[in-house]
């Protein structure tokens, strides 16, 4: 007599992703590359900011100008390089022991997607020799 046994094939690993898998990876990617085409232009632009700054130590214009001055060339300055975020407001300059400590404090913002929104804080110093 032959025994007959049920013996089932044996299960295959699954290979790949199921179908929702896909979707979610998908949507976290197109999520990432809508925060990165947004917030990467706001770091381009600080580092504007960052050349314009680190531009007036070497500057005879800037040493030799006054504090109010000295605000106005900045501003020109950033104008010239399309920086809109940074307002004459952000700009602060305090007198020290022979030079001027220029610091300039911002923060832009915009909008993701709907209802979501990013802040990016950016804070630069630089010290300018007085006349």
């Amino acid at each position: 007599m032959s025994r007959r046994t049920n013996q089932l094939p044996a299960m295959k690993k699954q290979l790949g992703l199921t179908m929702i898998s896909w979707i979610v990876i998908i949507v976290f990617l197109l999520f990432q590359a809508v925060i990165a085409m947004n917030v990467i232009p706001v770091y381009l632009t600080d580092s504007s900011v960052k050349s314009v700054l680190e531009a007036l130590p070497n500057d005879p214009k800037a040493r030799e100008s006054t504090t109010k001055d000295l605000k106005i060339l900045i501003s020109k300055r950033l104008s010239m390089n399309s920086v809109y975020s940074v307002k004459p407001a952000n700009i602060k300059i305090k007198k020290g022991r022979g030079e001027r400590i220029v610091t300039i404090d911002y923060e832009p913002r915009g909008k993701l997607i709907g209802n979501l929104e990013y802040i990016v804080h950016f804070q630069h110093e630089v010290r300018v020799p007085s006349p």
